[in-house]
Protein backbone atom coordinates (compact mmCIF):
# COMPACT_ATOMS: atom_id res chain seq x y z
CA UNK A 1 0.00 0.00 0.00
CA UNK A 2 1.29 3.42 -0.87
CA UNK A 3 0.78 6.67 1.09
CA UNK A 4 0.27 10.04 0.15
CA UNK A 5 0.73 13.28 2.17
CA UNK A 6 -0.80 16.06 2.13
CA UNK A 7 0.48 19.71 2.77
CA UNK A 8 -2.72 21.75 4.10
CA UNK A 9 -2.31 25.65 3.25
CA UNK A 10 -3.20 27.60 6.47
CA UNK A 11 -3.45 30.95 6.19
CA UNK A 12 -2.30 32.55 9.54
CA UNK A 13 -2.22 36.37 8.62
CA UNK A 14 -5.51 37.28 10.21
CA UNK A 15 -4.03 35.49 13.88
CA UNK A 16 -2.20 37.84 16.71
CA UNK A 17 -1.15 37.95 19.81
CA UNK A 18 -3.41 39.32 22.44
CA UNK A 19 -0.96 42.17 24.09
CA UNK A 20 -1.02 42.57 27.73
CA UNK A 21 -1.99 45.90 28.95
CA UNK A 22 1.08 45.86 31.54
CA UNK A 23 3.22 45.17 28.16
CA UNK A 24 1.74 48.31 26.41
CA UNK A 25 2.05 50.39 29.37
CA UNK A 26 5.69 49.53 29.06
CA UNK A 27 6.71 50.02 25.62
CA UNK A 28 4.84 53.71 25.97
CA UNK A 29 6.41 54.44 28.71
CA UNK A 30 9.64 53.66 27.19
CA UNK A 31 9.19 55.36 23.72
CA UNK A 32 8.30 59.10 26.05
CA UNK A 33 11.49 58.25 28.01
CA UNK A 34 13.70 58.20 24.73
CA UNK A 35 11.59 60.94 22.92
CA UNK A 36 12.46 63.21 25.90
CA UNK A 37 15.96 61.89 25.66
CA UNK A 38 16.17 62.47 22.18
CA UNK A 39 14.64 66.28 22.54
CA UNK A 40 17.12 67.27 25.59
CA UNK A 41 19.97 65.93 23.38
CA UNK A 42 18.71 67.82 19.88
CA UNK A 43 18.16 71.07 22.47
CA UNK A 44 21.54 70.51 23.62
CA UNK A 45 22.84 70.19 19.93
CA UNK A 46 21.19 73.54 18.68
CA UNK A 47 22.17 75.42 21.84
CA UNK A 48 25.91 74.38 21.16
CA UNK A 49 26.15 75.09 17.22
CA UNK A 50 23.68 78.30 17.73
CA UNK A 51 26.97 79.08 20.31
CA UNK A 52 29.10 78.64 17.73
CA UNK A 53 27.51 80.90 15.45
CA UNK A 54 27.31 83.63 17.55
CA UNK A 55 31.00 82.79 18.04
CA UNK A 56 31.67 83.20 14.40
CA UNK A 57 29.85 86.69 14.24
CA UNK A 58 31.90 88.05 16.84
CA UNK A 59 34.75 87.60 15.62
CA UNK A 60 33.53 88.50 12.08
CA UNK A 61 32.13 91.92 13.80
CA UNK A 62 35.12 92.38 15.62
CA UNK A 63 37.32 92.75 12.08
CA UNK A 64 34.67 94.52 11.14
CA UNK A 65 35.31 97.35 13.79
CA UNK A 66 38.64 97.21 13.79
CA UNK A 67 38.67 98.12 9.47
CA UNK A 68 36.23 100.60 10.31
CA UNK A 69 38.28 102.40 13.24
CA UNK A 70 41.42 102.02 10.79
CA UNK A 71 39.59 103.60 7.40
CA UNK A 72 38.34 106.07 10.17
CA UNK A 73 41.72 107.27 10.94
CA UNK A 74 42.79 107.51 7.60
CA UNK A 75 39.76 109.47 6.72
CA UNK A 76 40.68 111.83 9.57
CA UNK A 77 43.72 112.02 8.56
CA UNK A 78 42.91 112.81 4.61
CA UNK A 79 40.76 115.47 6.33
CA UNK A 80 43.43 117.05 8.31
CA UNK A 81 45.74 116.87 4.87
CA UNK A 82 43.06 118.47 2.98
CA UNK A 83 42.35 121.54 5.40
CA UNK A 84 46.01 122.03 5.74
CA UNK A 85 46.28 126.29 5.23
CA UNK A 86 49.90 125.50 3.71
CA UNK A 87 48.06 122.96 1.23
CA UNK A 88 45.09 125.49 0.16
CA UNK A 89 48.37 128.47 -0.44
CA UNK A 90 50.09 126.44 -2.56
CA UNK A 91 46.81 125.56 -4.65
CA UNK A 92 45.66 129.25 -4.66
CA UNK A 93 48.85 130.57 -5.91
CA UNK A 94 49.01 127.88 -8.52
CA UNK A 95 45.64 129.52 -9.54
CA UNK A 96 46.83 132.66 -9.42
CA UNK A 97 44.81 133.64 -6.45
CA UNK A 98 46.45 136.32 -4.37
CA UNK A 99 45.08 137.71 -0.93
CA UNK A 100 42.59 140.91 -1.13
CA UNK A 101 44.14 144.15 -1.00
CA UNK A 102 42.65 147.11 1.16
CA UNK A 103 39.66 148.01 -0.23
CA UNK A 104 39.14 145.82 -3.09
CA UNK A 105 36.58 143.65 -1.40
CA UNK A 106 33.35 145.61 0.24
CA UNK A 107 31.04 143.69 2.48
CA UNK A 108 27.08 143.87 1.67
CA UNK A 109 25.80 145.44 4.59
CA UNK A 110 22.99 147.17 2.73
CA UNK A 111 20.22 146.17 1.37
CA UNK A 112 19.36 146.37 -1.88
CA UNK A 113 16.28 145.89 -3.52
CA UNK A 114 15.24 142.59 -4.83
CA UNK A 115 15.72 141.70 -8.45
CA UNK A 116 13.38 139.40 -9.95
CA UNK A 117 14.88 137.17 -12.44
CA UNK A 118 12.87 136.70 -16.07
CA UNK A 119 12.47 133.74 -17.82
CA UNK A 120 12.57 133.54 -21.45
CA UNK A 121 11.02 130.54 -23.59
CA UNK A 122 12.91 129.38 -26.40
CA UNK A 123 12.50 126.53 -28.48
CA UNK A 124 14.26 124.11 -28.25
CA UNK A 125 15.17 121.46 -31.14
CA UNK A 126 13.71 117.82 -30.72
CA UNK A 127 16.24 115.57 -29.63
CA UNK A 128 17.95 112.93 -31.44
Amino acid sequence: MTEYYTVKRIDNSRLRRPLSSARMRDFWRRVAVGSAMAGCMLFYAWQHFECIQIRYQIEQLQTQRSQAVELNEQLHLEVATLRSPKRVDAIAGRLGLTVPVPGQVTPADTISEPVLAQARWTPQSPRP
